[in-house]
């Protein structure tokens, strides 16, 4: 390389590829209804730990804090791969997840985790890809 060349910068960015798309990673959003024991701390802090590791991911810092009167619980679990964070409404029996991940890990393996966990009488989960970039859409320039 002569001395007017500028070496080629590589970085890894973990996006991940998907036919002809790629994606920052998978954001998945679940809500649990009709949920028991959303005030239980250790519970919470099991679980976030039981999902770090099915999905793959490497957790860099756990935090859970409980609120009065009611007890319920926000927590955020924050990984090299991005963050699961939680918040719950024990009076309602509800709790709200927000599960983003990218590289190799698969958010995915979550979901199970929590429905055994809380037991919700309803869920509902949306997945969408982060990031996402369709190839053969792209322009060139």
């Amino acid at each position: 390389m002569s001395n007017n060349q500028v070496a080629p910068l590589y970085r890894k960015d973990y996006f991940t590829q998907l036919g002809d798309s790629e994606y920052a990673g998978k954001h998945i959003l679940i809500d649990l209804w009709g949920a028991e024991k959303l005030d239980d701390r250790e519970l919470l802090e099991k679980t976030l730990r039981e999902s770090v590791e099915a999905a793959g991911a490497t957790l860099l810092h756990l935090h859970i804090h409980q609120f009065t009167p009611t007890g319920g619980l926000s927590g955020t679990a924050i990984l090299a791969e991005s963050h699961i964070n939680v918040h719950t409404w024990p009076e309602r029996g509800f709790a709200a997840f927000d599960i983003f991940m990218c590289g190799n890990a698969r958010p995915e393996n979550v979901e199970p985790i929590l429905k055994r966990a809380y037991r919700p009488a309803k869920s509902a989960t949306e997945l969408r890809y982060r990031g996402e970039i369709h190839k053969n859409t792209m322009k060139q320039g």
